[in-house]
């Protein structure tokens, strides 16, 4: 579902990512996971921001966006001038902060240690 040769929109890529994430947590939400879903909560959060920051492509989109999401001209420089990989990148603090856990929130990703603790405290 995240590879980064898929096409179509981030909105559809979130929303088939959702449904996949409500039926595992209710399938396997009976046991105690807790770690687990907070380790693949991060994995997959890292793995967004990987596939975003590979679709910005060219170093001018990169940097217009990182300014756009309030990062600084020095920052956002570096950043976007980078020539280390899209994995890699996708763990730096710079782009931790631009594409924040709130910011994919709002653009439709479930959190998973949400839906987690619902369903744990129903069953």
């Amino acid at each position: 579902m995240t590879s980064l040769k898929r096409p179509g929109k981030f909105e559809e890529i979130v929303a088939e990512i959702n449904q996949t994430i409500v039926g595992w947590i209710n399938y396997f939400g009976i046991g105690y996971m807790k770690a687990f879903i907070k380790e693949t909560q991060q994995w997959l959060n890292r793995r967004l921001r990987q596939l975003i920051w590979k679709r910005w492509k060219k170093t001018k989109t990169k940097y217009k966006r990182l300014r756009k999401y309030g990062i600084s001209h020095v920052d956002a420089i570096k950043l976007a001038s980078s020539r280390k990989g899209y994995w890699r990148l996708a763990f730096n603090h710079i782009i931790h902060q631009a594409i924040s856990i709130e910011r994919l929130g709002k653009w439709g990703l479930k959190d998973m240690n949400i839906l987690y603790h619902i369903r744990y405290l129903k069953g």
